[in-house]
């Protein structure tokens, strides 16, 4: 009876390690104005392997596109991408002026203090992907990000 429970717990551990390790910390969204059809979701992401973020979807938009903003002279440029590189160990910050998670077409007013939730779609080097479901909170239209590092 031991035996097979050392061999049982040996294989969860084991199962549980051959899964990427993504953690997503500190995400939000931005709240919204009753009519407004666009918000933005913000987050930091870190993978224990090299991966990439190649799919997002919520329920609460009809589109969700992965975005980098960035500026050319003196105007901002935003656009779509396919996907963004996580190096191993690295924190990748999507954040206001950078990569981000664009939500447009609204099927809702986003309001602060509500919940929102999202999937986050990861590939690894080997092609495997996993799923991240997030609870993501909408904050105020005026909310900063605290600093860090």
């Amino acid at each position: 009876m031991k035996k097979q429970f050392f061999a049982f717990a040996v294989s969860i551990v084991m199962a549980a390690s051959a899964a990427a390790q993504v953690t997503v910390r500190e995400p939000w969204i931005r709240a919204t104005v009753p009519a407004a059809q666009a918000t933005g979701a913000f987050m930091e992401l870190v993978s224990d392997q090299d991966a990439r973020l190649v799919d997002v979807s919520t329920p609460a938009a009809g589109i969700v596109e992965i975005h980098q903003m960035s500026m050319k002279g003196d105007r901002m440029l935003m656009s779509a991408v396919d996907s963004i590189e996580l190096p191993a160990g690295k924190t990748v910050a999507l954040a206001s002026g950078g990569y981000h998670i664009m939500m447009m077409d609204l099927k809702r007013q986003m309001k602060a203090g509500e919940t929102v939730p999202m999937t986050l779609v990861f590939e690894k080097k080997d092609k495997k992907r996993e799923t991240v479901q997030v609870q993501v909170p909408v904050k105020p239209l005026t909310y900063s990000p605290p600093k860090h590092r």
